[in-house]
């Protein structure tokens, strides 16, 4: 009975990476799903999306006493983010009707972001692992695993969301004001 108890964290995390696959066909299909414009939905993803930026730049403000451009790594993959939200947002089509309005956003971009985010994930791990096994006493393996880099993907992504559903919250309020036309 105790050794399965010991297995179970393992077989848990093999699940995950087994799942790993299926979970990003899924993340695209969704991503590039045409979905009815809503406000309070706009509205509920831009005020979590602000509370998880606000939190990941804190712990990259954290990080960054241990781990050198963290804060700057992430603030730029920030900024980049809010970019390529703006693009997603001109990207996207647009179906306005009398009472609604439905967007679907742009395949090519979902793809690259999930793409992105995919491979730095794999990087990530992969120089973990490199680093780990090699680094010496001259210096932090953590340092050395690129979480800078890591940070900043994920800033790429929050950046991006906010800004895309910033914009969303404004077209919907915008077309409700025409009166749905």
């Amino acid at each position: 009975m105790p050794l399965l108890l010991l297995a179970l964290p393992f077989v848990l995390v093999l699940v995950v990476l087994v799942l790993m696959p299926l979970s990003l066909v899924q993340r695209y299909r969704m991503g590039t799903a045409r979905r009815r414009a809503r406000s309070w939905v706009a509205t509920a993803n831009v005020v979590a999306m602000s509370l998880s930026v606000a939190f990941f730049m804190t712990v990259a403000a954290v990080t960054a006493i241990f781990v050198a451009d963290a804060f700057t790594y992430a603030l730029f993959g920030l900024l980049c983010g809010c970019v390529v939200g703006g693009l997603g947002l001109w990207l996207s089509r647009w179906e306005p009707a009398h009472e609604t309005l439905h967007y679907t956003p742009n395949r090519w971009l979902v793809l690259v972001i999930t793409l992105a985010v995919t491979a730095r994930i794999a990087y990530g791990f992969w120089r973990a692992w490199h680093t780990w096994h090699v680094s010496g006493d001259d210096g932090s393996w953590l340092a050395s695993a690129g979480v800078a880099g890591s940070l900043a993907a994920g800033a790429i992504v929050l950046g991006y969301y906010l800004t895309y559903w910033v914009g969303v919250r404004r077209r919907v309020r915008r077309h409700d004001r025409r009166g749905g036309s």
